[in-house]
């Protein structure tokens, strides 16, 4: 009782009222026992109207690279379409949009900037919306959104996009130029070199994860990737790209739509992964049957304050809580959701038990089942519609997509799924979450479901 009185007295600070208007009114506070329910451990800021929220959230289809949809779109090509739908979707004036983040990894920075200004320009917005690019590995995307929403939080603008955008085609993963000697002095800097396949042979050795448990993870990625493609799981989310696809021998350009991720494969089972080879190491556990695949991608996210979609009429697709990034062991990056989970969830005023979905990337199966594990998550309420590992991880782009995803998702399960965590690990060593609610499950007056006793659930117990 004594930890659910101690959040009581955080709720009831943020509650205190500030504003003149209540000058003559105690503002004198004290935290009790009460009835509000499990979602009475969940604090709210003190201006409702100052929420951060998602209006609109969409992604391309997902495709594999150099030999997928995508291999012969342009990077900025990808990111329009995405842009456009925001925008166009929600009849949104592009003009009142603040800034434009985009999260991208690969391609060289002052490059992508470019592009990402030309394809804003390609979706309509005028001169006078600035874009920015930012990077924080496979983070990127969800970096993009947090951006935006501590943007808005600050006060410097009241709408904006956080995006991401990889064409792993155009921009493979590689080392540009000479690496400082200075490294070999410096055992954790020597690691941030190590390649990713290392390092989740490194996850899968120390921490006793099975060639087995990774193929099954694997499988099951697939599955319910294609349950969900089959059964239009994700036609809310995916915005069809219209491009072409050269044929390599003859040169011919054929006009295509796409709009559905090309990675998945529906008839994966854990005998045919069986027969893979390890990639990364002779008696290793990682192979490419395992491992997220290499692709091609761009997401979009368009985000504002509470009063401002209610001005605009606007339905919310869901509310930005808490964000958080971490460092970890480079030699076993993988762990990093393991890590940045737990401090997201605290810094929500949540516990893990009040978490509805999760959309962990699978960058491997040895680190995805690792994680899972070390927090005692349930396996129903992860990756639902499956994962990078059938999907794709076209690493800027992942977080917008993952955003997509899950609030997609939790607008179909309804009042029943409130809160939902978007997670990744982070080459070098880090970890990335965020906490989001559902909008459709907040109002201004009441945030608590009915319970019959006088506990406060999960604390009192």
């Amino acid at each position: 009782m004594e930890k659910a009185i101690n959040r009581q007295k955080i709720l009831l600070h943020h509650l205190n009222p500030s504003s003149s208007t209540h000058a003559n009114e105690s503002s004198s506070l004290s935290a009790s026992a009460c009835a509000a329910g499990d979602s009475a451990a969940y604090h709210r800021t003190s201006t409702f109207g100052d929420d951060v929220v998602i209006v609109a959230a969409y992604r391309t289809a997902l495709c594999k690279s150099k030999r997928g949809g995508f291999k012969d779109t342009h990077a900025d090509d990808l990111l329009a379409p995405v842009l456009k739908a925001v925008i166009e979707r929600t009849n949104v004036n592009p003009s009142e949009v603040g800034d434009i983040v985009v999260g991208s990894v690969l391609a060289p920075g002052s490059q992508r900037a470019s592009e990402c200004r030309m394809a804003a320009f390609y979706a309509g917005f005028p001169e006078t919306v600035p874009v920015r690019t930012v990077n924080r590995q496979c983070s990127s995307g969800l970096q993009a959104v947090a951006d935006v929403a501590a943007a808005i939080r600050a006060g410097f603008y009241d709408i904006g996009i956080g995006a991401g955008l990889e064409s792993m085609t155009a921009n493979p993963m590689a080392w540009e130029g000479s690496v400082n000697p200075k490294v070999k002095m410096f055992e954790q800097a020597q690691n941030c070199l190590l390649p990713m396949g290392i390092t989740s042979e490194n996850v899968a050795n120390r921490f006793g994860v099975s060639r087995k448990e990774q193929d099954l993870a694997a499988v099951e990625s697939h599955r319910r990737a294609a349950a969900a493609t089959a059964s239009g799981r994700f036609k809310d989310e995916i915005i069809p790209v219209s491009t072409k696809i050269v044929d390599p021998k003859s040169g011919e350009e054929k006009p295509v739509t796409i709009s559905v991720d090309d990675g998945i494969r529906p008839g994966t089972t854990v005998s045919d992964l069986g027969r893979l080879k390890p990639v990364f190491k002779k008696d290793g556990t990682t192979t490419a049957g395992n491992s997220s695949q290499v692709s091609d991608g761009a997401g979009a996210v368009l985000l504002m304050k509470r009063s401002i979609a209610q001005q605009k009429g606007l339905p919310i697709l869901g509310v930005f809580r808490t964000f958080s990034a971490v460092g970890v062991d480079p030699a076993i990056m993988g762990v990093g959701p393991a890590a940045a989970i737990p401090v997201a969830v605290k810094a929500a005023g949540l516990e893990l038990d009040d978490i509805d979905l999760f959309e962990i990337n699978e960058a491997f199966a040895s680190q995805f089942v690792y994680c899972r594990n070390k927090l005692g998550l349930d396996p129903e309420k992860i990756n639902v519609n499956g994962g990078a590992m059938a999907i794709g991880h076209p690493l800027g782009a992942t977080g917008a997509r993952c955003v997509a995803t899950l609030l997609h998702e939790m607008k179909k399960r309804g009042r029943d799924c409130r809160f939902g965590v978007i997670s990744m690990c982070i080459g070098t060593g880090m970890g990335a979450a965020a906490v989001f609610e559902s909008g459709d499950c907040a109002d201004e007056l009441c945030n608590a479901r009915k319970v019959d006793n006088l506990l406060l659930s999960k604390d009192a117990r």
